[in-house]
């Protein structure tokens, strides 16, 4: 006779289609985020400092760290065991992405686009779980 799995042996996978959609939006976002988005920060960092309007100057250390944070977590995006990990992380950085366009350089319309980031990484996250789950497994044995 079997016994009825526990909630550790159980992990939630989503459908084909959905996977497919899923592996699509990581690909693009990461590759959004590794080019368009962190890629400059590290490339030409001095340019942006000097480009960047008054009321949204950072320092530079920031910038660097954020360019790090989002060229790591589109690389992320695209490795299937840390997808959910990745997700996570640039969902919290597009909500304070948002709110420094909305609160520091005053340009609320500005913020849309990072909290609609956010909310399609949270998803992503949330499809992904089962890969935090894998690596939680992976380390334990």
């Amino acid at each position: 006779m079997t016994t009825a799995n526990s909630s550790d042996d159980v992990t939630y996978r989503p459908g084909r289609v959905r996977n497919r959609v899923l592996w699509t939006l990581q690909i693009l976002l990461g590759l959004f985020f590794i080019i368009a988005s962190g890629g400059p920060k590290l490339v030409i960092p001095n340019t942006l400092m000097d480009n960047a309007p008054e009321n949204l100057t950072i320092p530079f250390g920031l910038l660097i760290f954020i360019g790090v944070a989002e060229v790591a977590g589109g690389i992320g995006l695209m490795v299937p065991r840390l997808s959910a990990l990745a997700a996570a992380g640039l969902s919290v950085l597009t909500v304070l992405a948002a709110g420094t366009q909305a609160f520091i350089a005053g340009k609320p319309l500005m913020a849309i686009f990072p909290l609609v980031l956010a909310a399609i990484f949270a998803w992503i996250a949330y499809e992904r779980w089962a890969t935090i789950t894998d690596l939680r497994n992976s380390f334990s044995h």
